[in-house]
C-alpha cells in the first residue's frame, strides 16, 4: 500500500509560480511509476507529468502538450517526495492536481492512464486568475 498526500496548491496571478509536493509513505520502494494529473471542473481527468523508474531505461519523464517547457517534474528519493514545479503559469491551468502512483514501471503508451495508476492523493487546488 502507499499513501500519498499533496501540498503547494493556492491561488496565483498570471504568469506566476507554484511548486506542488506529493509526500509517499508505506511500500515507497517499489513506486515505480509516480505522476501529477488535474482535473477543471466538467473536463476529463488529464496528465500533465509523469517520472518513471525503470531497471531497463533508467529514469524517463513525459509531460502533457499543455504543460511542456512550463512544469517540471522531480523526485527526491530521501524524502520520498515527488514534486512538480509549474513556472509560466496561465489560467487554463487552474484544476484540481492529483499525485498518483503504481509500483509497476509503466510502459510509455499507459503512462497518461489514469486507470494504470492504484494509488492516488486527495489532491491540491491550483488557481489561476489573469
Amino acid at each position: 500500500q502507499v499513501q500519498l498526500v499533496e501540498s503547494g496548491g493556492g491561488s496565483v496571478q498570471a504568469g506566476g509560480s507554484l511548486r506542488l509536493s506529493c509526500a509517499a509513505s508505506g511500500s515507497t520502494l517499489y513506486t515505480y511509476s509516480m505522476a501529477w494529473f488535474r482535473q477543471a471542473p466538467g473536463k476529463e481527468r488529464e496528465g500533465v507529468a509523469v517520472r518513471i523508474a525503470s531497471a531497463a531505461y533508467g529514469i524517463s519523464v513525459a509531460y502533457g502538450d499543455s504543460v511542456k517547457g512550463r512544469f517540471t517534474i522531480s523526485k527526491d528519493n530521501a524524502k520520498n517526495t515527488l514534486y512538480l514545479q509549474m513556472n509560466s503559469l496561465v489560467p487554463e491551468d487552474t484544476a484540481m492536481y492529483y499525485c498518483a502512483a503504481s509500483t509497476r514501471a509503466l510502459a510509455s503508451g499507459n503512462w497518461f492512464d489514469p486507470s494504470k495508476f492504484p494509488y492516488w492523493g486527495q489532491g491540491t487546488q491550483v488557481t489561476v486568475s489573469s
